[in-house]
This record gives structure tokens, C-alpha cells and sequence, in this order.
């Protein structure tokens, strides 16, 4: 119990320490995308590969991506059953209750615990929650809201396959089902590489972390965390109690199902003309009230 509040304590000091030095300059608001692009494109797909290069994916494990498609579906259904007089707030809800913030925060904080049978058990998860988060949702909020952006399957096709994450698993359950290993120049690298990912991931947090609270928002913001946890811990009764799958993944979903909010929640947000600060404010809170579930977890699972 002690290493996993050590570790856990560790994540939230990277993270303000992150916050603290962008307040005195160091670091810069524009510093955020530069961060993220570093996590996106080099340090997570590195994490990637060197996970699923140190062990074999599990058949079953693949049922993990419709899963987390479902996952979405299920945010996004009560966030539009949510505000049925008012179509922005309504819209809100949709992107704000949905998505899983899992290669930036959830990815390096289960690899920090579990190693890497649990870090592609999470990769599986996020192909089907990527499927949504960065493609789907969006549309569907984008048509309740009533912005009328055209979206087709070009476009879905095109944010799927730009996105080296997704690329990166695409790539490795290939390789993994064919059996085919890396060579060691590569995993060497990888590893160097990827061992970065997960204090990089804290930091990006840190700095793009914002609270805007306000009388006229909080009730909202209220609303939103409390319908977010209440549909997490339902989800994680049901897969502890009744998925089929061994205790470790199922210790695993528990995880996910507390996980944060989307980082991309404000994006979207801000394409369907709604409120950026809030969901920016949703996002951040969401992170500190995933770090306390979390770790109760592990340490009580």
C-alpha cells in the first residue's frame, strides 16, 4: 500500500509542480501542444511497442475494444438524455460525460502498477474508446447542438489513421497475432524512449491544467462530475461482478472506468460553440478526482 500512495503522490507532485512553474513563466501556455505533440507522437507509441514487446496479447483480450466503444456510447446517450429543453447544454454533456483520457493519463499511471500485460489490456480499451472520443462523438454532439459540420466516413477514416497511437496498436496486435518480435535495437530504443512517457504525460497535465469556477458555473460543473463518477462506479460493478475475464483485467477495467475525462473534451466543445472554460475546468477536476479513485483501487482491489 505504501509504494502505491508513493507512486500515486508522485504523479500528483509532477502535476502541480507542472502547474506551479507555468504560473512563474517557466513554463508558457503554448507549451501545452508542444508537450502533448511530444506525448502523442514519440513517447506513448514508444510505451506502446516496448509493452507488447515484452509479452503475447491474449485472445480475449480483444474483446476489450468493443468495450470501450460501448463505454462511449453509454456517456454519450445520458449526456444527450441529460438536458432534453436546452440543445447546447445537451451537447455539452454528450462530449463533456464521455471519452477516456487513457494514452496521456491512464496508459502510463496502470503501466506505473500493473507492467505490461496491464498497458495492452489498456491499449485495447483505448483502440475502441479512440474509435469514439476522436471520431464519433464529435458528430454526433456537433449534430444535437445543431452546428451542422458535415461529417463522413472520409473524415471519421482520416482522424483514425492520422493518429499514431492508434496507428502504433493497429501496427503491434498485428505483429503480436502473427507472432513477429522486434529486433533488439528497436525495443532498446523503444524502452529508453518510453520510459519518458509517463512523467511527460503529468507534466503536459500540469501545464494545461485550468480551473475556472464561477456561481454561474458550478452548478453545471456539479452536475457533470457527479453524473461522471455515478456512470464509473455502475461500470465497474458490472465488470467486477459480471465480465468473464481473469481478476487482473478485470482489476484493470475498475481502473479505467474512474479514468478522466478526454484531453480533446475541449476541442469539441469549443466546435459546438459551447462552453470552453468550463470543459476545460471539468477536465482538470475530473484529473484530481481520478488520481484519489485510482489509487483507492489499488489499493483496495
Amino acid at each position: 500500500m505504501e509504494t502505491i500512495i508513493v507512486k500515486a503522490l508522485s504523479f500528483v507532485a509532477i502535476i502541480f509542480g507542472a502547474a506551479w512553474l507555468r504560473r512563474t513563466g517557466f513554463f508558457k501556455a503554448g507549451d501545452f501542444r508542444l508537450l502533448s505533440d511530444i506525448v502523442l507522437k514519440v513517447t506513448l507509441p514508444c510505451a506502446v511497442i516496448s509493452n507488447f514487446s515484452r509479452t503475447s496479447v491474449e485472445t480475449s483480450l480483444f474483446y476489450l475494444v468493443p468495450i470501450g466503444v460501448l463505454c462511449n456510447l453509454v456517456t454519450i446517450g445520458i449526456g444527450y438524455l441529460s438536458a432534453p429543453q436546452d440543445r447546447k447544454r445537451r451537447a455539452f454533456n454528450m462530449i463533456n460525460l464521455s471519452g477516456y483520457n487513457i494514452g496521456c493519463f491512464t496508459m502510463p499511471y496502470i503501466q506505473s502498477f500493473l507492467g505490461p500485460s496491464g498497458a495492452i489490456a489498456t491499449c485495447l480499451f483505448d483502440a475502441g474508446n479512440s474509435l469514439m472520443c476522436t471520431g464519433a462523438t464529435y458528430p454526433l454532439a456537433a449534430a444535437v447542438a445543431g452546428t451542422g459540420e458535415r461529417s463522413t466516413v472520409k473524415v471519421f477514416l482520416k482522424r483514425m489513421f492520422s493518429s499514431i497511437p492508434m496507428d502504433t496498436y493497429i501496427i503491434m496486435v498485428i505483429l503480436s497475432l502473427m507472432d513477429i518480435r522486434l529486433p533488439h535495437f528497436i525495443t532498446s530504443f523503444t524502452d529508453t524512449v518510453g520510459a519518458a512517457n509517463s512523467f511527460l504525460a503529468m507534466a503536459m497535465i500540469g501545464v494545461g491544467f485550468e480551473v475556472h469556477l464561477d456561481s454561474r458555473r458550478l452548478l453545471h460543473i456539479g452536475a457533470v462530475l457527479l453524473g461522471r463518477y455515478t456512470i464509473a462506479f455502475v461500470m465497474a460493478v458490472i465488470f467486477w461482478y459480471f465480465t468473464p475475464f481473469t481478476e487482473e483485467i478485470r482489476k484493470i477495467l475498475l481502473v479505467i472506468s474512474f479514468a478522466p475525462m478526454s484531453a480533446v473534451c475541449a476541442i469539441f466543445t469549443s466546435r459546438c460553440d459551447g462552453d470552453v472554460a468550463m470543459s476545460c475546468t471539468v477536465n482538470s477536476l475530473s484529473i484530481l478526482i481520478s488520481i484519489i479513485f485510482m489509487t483507492l483501487i489499488m489499493i483496495i482491489f
